[in-house]
């Protein structure tokens, strides 16, 4: 391997000659061998946006500083930031808490690589592509880009999965089931309003993901090292807002309180509590379709799901509810990742919180695992549910909570009579009714009617 020498303020440093990355970034591969985890590359690609859009806010605020020349570079380094992402960018998660070395990462890749563009050393880490900035605003203002867009991409496969939801619940609308409550009888519904269930739970988190994005459109550039703005010209923030508006669309804003901005990360615990909101509405609803589904002779059996690939090694012909296993599995991974995220946020000491990095790759792993589990749940599983209508008849047709129809007519303490005597004899609710003398016959036939009772 060939290497070059780098320096920084600590000395030289061997680099291999092939990598874009300069002293800093090596020193930290060399000091974090922690892990396999790196910094995840969405994130990456929400730091070059940011990059950009700071070098052009420089031009227009200090363009004795930041040239067009000199500008002309940084973009033509955006444009190859698929490549640069992908080999130029080494460090795992397990490094400085405020994010430092993977920002000194993009300064040196985007400094080097516009350099060997320009067959000169025309831009320097730090006093150019780090211009007005500090990792301290940098990363954090980094990660809300980043969480904006993993949230947006979640909302998307949602939406999808929303969809198929609504199209079984027109499918199903009419076939009467019973209800269960505590995991016991309860009064009849109909497969489609169970189904309407999920899909309002889904909605809902729809609207609580979209709420979670408003507060991570208050970014913290402009606050540099504590907040103070130091080293960074008037009105820097609204200039990089303006830049990052017409690069993605979206109107983000310089946060109001620098100081808040820096220290505390309650905008990423919230928006992840969304996250988490979702995983458990998925977890309910895969557990109630994979119960619904267990047998296929010893369970409920009342619906069918797609058989994707043997279930055992062992036992000839099992198929088991793989889909929902995984996406129940996906879902305790969010928990898990929202309980780091949260005692992360706690630990922000003075005017810097110093667990970011963990805290954003949390994140994108959580959106991550959603994306992909609910777009297998929705294509593998939900698409292909299929009712059991004879064995939902069965099942609802031996409900004794049925007698509940009848309580009306008389009262809730005869109704429990019935419905324990029919339990203990293995008699009918009718039966039960006509020998203690609750009712005739004519009047039990006029009064029960479990389709009605939807």
């Amino acid at each position: 391997m060939e290497y070059r020498i780098e320096r920084d303020s600590m000395g030289e440093i061997r680099v291999d000659a092939s990598k874009y990355w300069g002293a800093q970034t090596q020193r930290s591969l060399e000091n974090f061998n922690i892990g396999e985890e790196k910094m995840p590359e969405q994130f990456l690609y929400s730091l070059f946006l940011l990059k950009l859009a700071c070098a052009r806010a420089n031009h227009k605020l200090r363009g004795e500083k930041m040239t067009q020349e000199k500008l002309e570079y940084i973009e033509r380094a955006f444009e190859a930031r698929d490549m640069l992402i992908a080999d130029h960018f080494p460090l795992k998660v397990w490094q400085t808490g405020s994010g430092t070395q993977t920002n000194m990462n993009a300064n040196e890749v985007i400094a080097n690589y516009g350099n060997s563009l320009a067959g000169k050393r025309l831009l320097h880490p730090n006093d150019d592509i780090n211009m007005s900035q500090s990792s301290n605003d940098v990363f954090p203002t980094a990660m809300h880009m980043n969480a904006v867009i993993l949230t947006e991409l979640v909302q998307d496969y949602l939406d999808s999965l929303i969809r198929s939801f609504k199209k079984l619940e027109r499918k199903f609308k009419g076939v009467v089931k019973s209800g269960r409550t505590h995991l016991q009888d309860a009064t009849p519904i109909t497969f489609g309003q169970e189904i309407s269930g999920w899909r309002a739970s889904l909605e809902v988190d729809m609207e609580l993901l979209e709420r979670a994005k408003m507060p991570l459109l208050s970014i913290a550039i402009g606050g540099t090292a504590v907040g103070t703005g130091l080293n960074a010209p008037k009105g820097f923030d609204r200039a990089v807002c303006e830049e990052l508006f017409a690069l993605t669309g979206i109107r983000y804003k310089g946060a109001k309180n620098k100081f808040h901005a820096l220290s505390s990360k309650d905008e990423l615990v919230f928006a992840h509590g969304a996250l988490k909101a979702l995983a458990c509405d998925l977890m309910k609803i895969a557990n109630d379709i994979r119960w619904l589904a267990s047998g296929p002779r010893c369970g409920l059996g009342e619906i069918t799901i797609p058989e994707n690939e043997p279930g055992s090694s062992i036992m000839p012909g099992k198929v088991n509810p793989t889909q929902c296993e995984a996406i129940t599995m996906v879902a305790t991974q969010v928990m898990g990742n929202d309980a780091t995220i949260g005692i992360c946020a706690s630990q922000g000491n003075f005017e810097l919180n110093v667990f970011m990095p963990v805290m954003i790759y949390n994140f994108e792993q959580s959106a991550s695992l959603l994306i992909d589990a609910m777009n297998s749940f929705e294509k593998n599983c939900v698409c292909g549910i299929k009712v059991n209508r004879a064995k939902m008849a069965q099942n609802l047709n031996n409900s004794l909570m049925l007698v509940t129809a009848l309580t009306p007519y008389i009262g809730y303490e005869r109704g429990a009579e019935i419905a324990k005597l029919a339990h203990k004899r293995g008699i009918s609710l009718r039966e039960a009714c006509l020998e203690l003398g609750y009712l005739t016959a004519d009047e039990f036939d006029k009064y029960f009617h479990p389709e009605e009772m939807i």
